[in-house]
């Protein structure tokens, strides 16, 4: 953490991020680790994230298998039945699902950047509670 806390800034890790991550960590660290095998820039920093919030390494170990195990069963048979259904998905319904699958990610943005304010001061709010230990 205190690595975090002096060169953060130099990738966007002010001390208001970092409090957030803290209080985020400590709610749902079993959920992020689980999670970050789906989110690409999660899953480069989940196991960062876990040392630096002194997450139990066999609980680590444990979500992030069951997250690994997952994630490659899903992406696995999505790629195969994926390709197998895309021959049928040519013209407007392929075009449609594009524009519906490009909409959500815009959407999925714009929600992240409206609630961080709101995530930022609830971290500040819990910020002494947090002992920098994860209960998850």
């Amino acid at each position: 953490m205190r690595l975090l806390a002096r060169w953060g800034r130099k990738i966007g890790l002010n001390s208001q991020r970092l409090a957030l991550g803290r209080h985020l960590f400590h709610r749902y660290g079993a959920a992020i680790v689980f999670g970050g095998r789906f989110v690409a820039i999660l899953r480069t920093f989940a196991a960062l994230l876990a040392g630096a919030n002194r997450m139990p390494w066999h609980r680590f170990l444990l979500w992030n298998g069951l997250g690994g195990a997952c994630w490659a069963s899903l992406y696995g048979f999505g790629a195969y039945f994926l390709g197998d259904a895309a021959e049928h998905l040519r013209g407007p319904t392929g075009f449609t699902l594009g524009f519906l699958a490009a909409a959500t990610l815009v959407v999925a943005l714009l929600y992240v950047r409206k609630n961080e304010a709101r995530l930022l001061a609830a971290a500040a709010k819990t910020g002494d509670r947090v002992s920098g230990r994860n209960r998850s």
